[in-house]
């Protein structure tokens, strides 16, 4: 009889022991899939984000690129894994918005992810080539408006930002023009320095070293307030076309189902390496904003999120925008 009690009271501690063993998260490394190949702007945030999240979190996160698809790939790859924390995605509005309409993707973008955190927005520039002749917004839309169809204006492909924020210009403002696609931002750029195409929304920072050399025009920055890297910039309801917003943001997902104590424990990290003052200086030198505190809740990505989707997707469905 004793040794049974003893063997009822052994596995009972083992049992205990189990339990509290599997609800300390985490235990082992983090697989944080970036889903475009590595050295571009989401690839950069990773890795940023990723080590300073160590610190919080007393265990590894390692970056995993996975391209392909307009970044749906990588999405599908999260999707498929398992809801215990392991498996996050760096999303952004190419993936879990576009995506959702261009691709023939096997998954519900806003149905079949956990929202963690909102990470990070970058904003873009209108710019023209030097010779354009309006030197503001306004006279620019007065002159389109006078040349309806006779200005070109760069993309770096269909359903890509820059196009989608051209189209988005033309309904506000009742103008039209040409769009030009390029092979992405380099080439596009470029074109535009050379006087080829008039003009193109592109990545702020990117656009930025260009606008200061003198080479290009901004006209404004697509957001609701100025860009901190730039601020001698117009923002578009300050220049002349008030609610053209556009910016490319970011945010972290992990599959649905994921309990909600894991949720909570990654957020935390997040806001830990948001406070930090070398994280924000390094994102600052990369044109990325970040949220205020009160953003940077899972409520706040999920909220954020479904605005996006209703707001882009009637845009490129009337627009029959293809992949």
């Amino acid at each position: 009889m004793g040794k049974l009690l003893l063997a009822i009271a052994v596995a009972a501690i083992l049992q205990v022991a189990d339990r509290a063993s599997a609800q300390v998260y985490p235990s082992r490394q983090i697989t944080m899939v970036v889903p475009y190949p590595a050295g571009g702007p989401a690839d950069a945030l990773a890795r940023i984000l990723a080590e300073r999240m160590k610190l919080s979190l007393g265990q590894p996160v390692i970056v995993e690129n996975v391209p392909g698809a307009g970044g749906t790939l990588g999405a599908g790859r999260v999707v498929r894994a398992a809801p215990d924390g392991y498996t996050a995605i760096i999303g952004d509005w190419n993936t879990h918005v576009v995506g959702g309409v261009m691709y023939p993707i096997e998954f519900d973008a806003l149905k079949d992810f956990a929202p963690v955190a909102l990470l990070t927005s970058a904003p873009q520039l209108l710019v023209g080539k030097s010779a354009m002749p309006a030197n503001d917004l306004g006279e620019l839309i007065r002159w389109l408006k006078a040349n309806p169809d006779k200005a070109s204006v760069a993309t770096v492909g269909p359903g890509s930002g820059p196009h989608l924020s051209g189209i988005l210009f033309q309904n506000m403002t009742g103008t039209r023009f040409q769009f030009v696609a390029h092979r992405g931002a380099a080439p596009a750029i470029q074109n535009l320095v050379g006087g080829h195409v008039d003009l193109l929304f592109i990545d702020a920072s990117t656009a930025l070293p260009y606008v200061r050399s003198g080479q290009i025009k901004a006209y404004a920055v697509t957001s609701k307030s100025r860009w901190a890297t730039a601020p001698d910039i117009p923002p578009t309801d300050e220049a002349g076309a008030p609610g053209l917003y556009f910016s490319i943001w970011r945010g972290l997902w992990l599959p649905k189902g994921t309990p909600k104590d894991v949720i909570a424990k990654l957020n935390g990290a997040i806001v830990d390496a948001w406070a930090d003052t070398a994280v924000r200086q390094r994102l600052t030198e990369l044109g990325q904003e970040i949220p205020p505190r009160e953003e940077q809740t899972p409520e706040a990505l999920a909220a954020h999120h479904k605005a996006e989707i209703e707001k882009w997707w009637p845009i490129i469905k009337a627009a029959n925008i293809k992949p």
